[in-house]
């Protein structure tokens, strides 16, 4: 008898970029904003898990930052968090026919420091944010979005104190094409309930 073994399960369209940000970057203001081009194109069905670890020095301060679709810098989804003691958040959109649209605004305890938040993206669902404890956009209708390049500020003016001044930001990319192998993004999935769970277990915590 020969061993039987189980196939492989791949996805070659399957696609994972880590970007570790400095807080140095977030010393500017938003039109002074560098636009970095990605190493990849992330398009179909992509997730970004957010990961701040950057040390506010300033109580008004805001670390921004946005991702723009390939085929147009006039498109974009822009992601504030703001500094302690109110951890304000907040998600817009920028589209050629809707213009600049914040789409959702928590001034206080909008993101949670102990948590990663999580944007996720497919062409049929559209776009869904959780903010490391719940989600706070749900499917919104962007058309299609890949992603190409991305920009980030931390001032609205340049007499503005520095929000920043040391720590990262951590952005891991992963996208893919559920056609070419449905198994293959699984990840997508754990990596959001693990999010909601921390999040969960986090304010639990804080209650008691």
């Amino acid at each position: 008898m020969s061993p039987v073994f189980a196939q492989e399960v791949k996805n070659p369209s399957l696609i994972i970029e880590t970007i570790e940000i400095p807080a140095k970057e977030f010393d500017t203001i938003q039109r002074e904003a560098s636009i970095v081009e990605l190493d990849n194109i992330h398009a179909i069905s992509w997730q970004v898990t957010i990961d701040n670890n950057l040390n506010y020095v300033n109580s008004e301060g805001n670390a921004v930052f946005r991702l723009y679709d390939t085929n147009s810098e006039d498109k974009f989804i822009e992601i504030g968090m703001g500094s302690k003691p109110e951890d304000k958040f907040w998600v817009a959109v920028q589209t050629p026919k809707e213009g600049y649209v914040v789409v959702h605004k928590d001034l206080e305890r909008g993101w949670y420091p102990e948590a990663k938040s999580i944007a996720s993206f497919t062409d049929r669902a559209g776009l869904t944010v959780n903010n490391g404890a719940r989600i706070v956009v749900t499917n919104l209708d962007i058309g299609e979005f890949a992603i190409g390049s991305y920009s980030v500020y931390g001032k609205e003016g340049s007499t503005e104190p520095t929000a920043v001044n040391t720590g990262s930001l951590i952005l891991e990319i992963m996208s893919g094409d559920p056609a070419k192998n449905i198994f293959a993004l699984f990840p997508f999935y754990i990596a959001a309930g693990v999010g909601i769970i921390v999040g969960v277990l986090y304010i639990t915590k804080k209650r008691s």
